[in-house]
């Protein structure tokens, strides 16, 4: 694995192999969101530090609010179908808002302060947005703090201390492929160039709002770049408008229905949610999940519930719900590694099934987990410069 600096680190060349090296690997990539990140925010402390509240006072509270509203959360994405059914049959006295499933970090946010004053249906309660969103939106004052009943064993470096923001699960970017069509499967970010991939290659979403589109970029262009971070966002913008040249980029979010199709036979996305696709398409098409072997990114995704929150008491009973054994495991079988998995596998709580259908060792060896100011830096790059350097309209 690299880190912020770009050298590898020791001892992780066998990631999933076995229970043992998991436990390993697992903690070590955790370990590369430095807590130097998280402190060079420099945010202040608040006094009266809200933290899990008894669950009959929550069920209490959520019965009185009998809704709540989520941003962001596809049916396919981690899982989250099991984990909304669970939910729903848990606490049937809440209405359920599912807003704009397919919106990007950037959207929540926007949904947040778009309905400041908002007390109905179309106000966030929560938001699940890429990690650097999370520190931001707190900055703003956007989010209101939360600590779950778990809050101990997520770790550290990936939670905000005063509990506005934490993160949730993580994963790589990877190309999903459909075999049916592409007959020579893309290896690494330079084959993308390649004329035979004409009009095949697309991002999942606008790379001016979607975290998993400029994380995308941003992997591509470590590709580009030798795995200089610096040199990242800038190498990832000028890749793509020499694919959108050759007229290999297809400018259309693409997804599983897209890639099924063959619209955008090919598509850069987590890696979970290719091998999602894969066990729900059930081969048609047959679909390749691909780890480059160069430029491979991790990213974490962080929730948070909205300062706004019409329905703050059923949003705190979501993240409890989110945050518990049951829902974590179920996020580890769509093959996202939830936050606390390391917890739940020193506690032996994960079935060894599951734990065999995770991606092989290999594929993860060289991952790099941007920090937060990396994250955040790529993002001001990749996000006001996309119109003037690539200048594809993604749809």
């Amino acid at each position: 694995m690299l880190t912020a600096s770009g050298d590898s680190q020791p001892g992780e060349a066998s990631m999933l192999a076995s229970g043992t090296s998991r436990r390993t690997t697992a903690r070590n990539l955790f370990r590369t969101l430095t807590l130097a990140s998280v402190a060079a925010l420099g945010v202040t402390a608040l006094a009266g530090l809200a933290s899990a509240e008894s669950m009959d006072d929550l069920i209490a509270g959520a019965k009185k609010e009998g809704a709540l509203s989520i941003i962001a959360v596809p049916h396919d994405w981690c899982g989250y179908a099991t984990v909304i059914d669970k939910f729903k049959a848990k606490y049937p006295f809440l209405q359920l808002n599912e807003l704009n499933p397919d919106a990007g970090s950037g959207d929540e946010i926007e949904a947040i302060k778009a309905n400041k004053g908002n007390t109905g249906p179309q106000a966030p309660d929560v938001i699940d947005v890429g990690l650097s969103f999370g520190p931001s939106a707190k900055a703003e004052g956007l989010l209101q703090p939360y600590k779950v009943s778990t809050w101990a064993s997520i770790p550290d470096h990936q939670k905000d201390p005063e509990g506005y923001w934490y993160g949730d699960y993580y994963g790589v970017l990877a190309f999903e492929v459909n075999t049916d069509i592409v007959k020579k499967v893309p290896a690494d970010w330079a084959d993308l160039l390649l004329p035979e991939y004409k009009n095949q290659v697309a991002l999942s979403g606008d790379p001016r709002t979607s975290n998993e589109s400029i994380q995308s970029i941003f992997a591509a262009g470590l590709a580009r770049s030798g795995g200089k971070v610096d040199a990242a966002a800038s190498e990832g913008l000028k890749f793509f408008a020499e694919l959108y040249k050759n007229g290999n980029f297809v400018p259309v979010g693409g997804g599983a229905a897209s890639i099924a199709q063959g619209t955008t036979p090919i598509v850069i996305r987590w890696d979970y949610l290719s091998l999602t696709d894969n066990d729900t398409l059930k081969g048609n098409p047959q679909i390749a999940t691909v780890v480059p072997k160069t430029g491979v990114v991790a990213g974490v995704y962080v929730q948070a519930i909205s300062a706004y929150a019409p329905h703050p008491n059923a949003a705190k009973l979501w993240m409890e719900h989110l945050y518990s054994d049951e829902s974590q495991i179920d996020w580890l079988k769509a093959y996202c590694h939830p936050i606390r998995f390391q917890d739940l596998v020193d506690s032996k709580k994960v079935p060894a099934d599951v734990l065999a259908k995770l991606p092989p060792a290999e594929n993860y060896e060289k991952a790099l987990f941007p920090t937060l100011e990396q994250q955040g830096a790529a993002k001001e790059v990749i996000t006001k410069q996309w119109d003037s350097v690539v200048g594809a309209n993604v749809q």
